[in-house]
């Protein structure tokens, strides 16, 4: 081959990489660390951090009747943003009661002092362990925060969130833990035919109760649980006033709400801390229009 065919093949081959390097996705910048809080995004089959700007600012002094699940979750966190041992946190009950608005809290309290919070979505568990080499080594400390967490058996996120608890050999950075929220205690569908003494498993499986035990022993790896229950009228209430003073209303008008607050709920089917919060934003909407 001649000098010259040699040299028009490189340039030719040169082009072609042109071509291809145009093609392929760009690679994802790399996190902007000034945030406290982030999303797990995956885009062109490439996750990322994004950045959160503007993270919900709710304090834990807005939290009402949930006084020993705050308590707990917050002596967890501090130790974890001191350096010290800390435990992962499932947070379980009924909706509405402030699960989420906890752990977002939380990040509120200690954001000066390290806490960072990363949102992942139920179907991008799989990618933690990106996220685990993406973190490891930063001086600021991490919470993979997963809510309203549920699976199925053969989900494979169940699988991955499971190694990531505590059954990988590799093992998860000293500064991050994982919070998760959910509606069971479990985190997978439970069946009436596992509580029977059954000679054959579902399927032909020959021995079920191991299924439902590896079902149980998934919520046993969070270290920390913590149960949220339904309030009553008298908390449901209280919660209502408190909104309502937040938006600016006085105390009268706030119990003069009372009945309104209470139909508010009857048509929600619902007395929870969310529905108080949406009932003041509406009551005080309407009181502010008509000023």
């Amino acid at each position: 081959m001649s000098p010259s065919d040699l040299a028009r093949l490189i340039a030719r081959a040169e082009q072609v990489l042109t071509r291809l390097e145009s093609a392929l996705p760009a690679p994802p910048e790399p996190p902007d660390w000034r945030a406290t809080a982030y999303r797990w995004r995956r885009r062109n089959g490439i996750g990322r951090l994004e950045a959160v700007h503007h993270p919900h600012r709710i304090r834990l002094a807005d939290l009402k009747n949930i006084d020993d699940q705050k308590q707990r979750l917050v002596q967890n966190t501090r130790q974890f943003v001191a350096g010290r041992s800390a435990n992962n946190v499932l947070l379980t009950g009924a909706r509405g009661t402030g699960k989420s608005s906890l752990v977002k809290a939380a990040l509120n309290a200690f954001a000066r002092k390290g806490l960072r919070l990363i949102e992942v979505e139920r179907n991008d568990l799989i990618d933690l362990p990106e996220i685990v080499d993406l973190v490891a080594g930063r001086p600021e400390r991490f919470v993979v925060f997963c809510d309203d967490l549920s699976f199925e058996a053969s989900d494979p996120a169940y699988k991955a969130l499971k190694s990531a608890l505590d059954g990988s050999i590799a093992g998860t950075p000293e500064n991050l833990l994982i919070y998760a929220t959910s509606n069971r205690r479990h985190l997978m569908p439970e069946f009436m035919g596992e509580n029977l003494e059954m000679q054959r498993g579902e399927g032909g499986e020959i021995h079920p109760g191991e299924t439902t035990e590896e079902k149980v022993s998934f919520s046993e790896r969070f270290g920390l649980w913590l149960s949220f229950y339904p309030f009553d009228q008298d908390h449901y209430l209280a919660i209502c006033a408190h909104w309502l003073q937040e938006f600016g209303l006085s105390a009268a008008q706030a119990e003069s709400a009372r009945g309104e607050a209470l139909q508010w709920a009857l048509t929600r089917g619902a007395r929870s801390g969310r529905v108080a919060w949406q009932f003041a934003r509406d009551y005080a909407g309407r009181t502010a229009a008509k000023k």
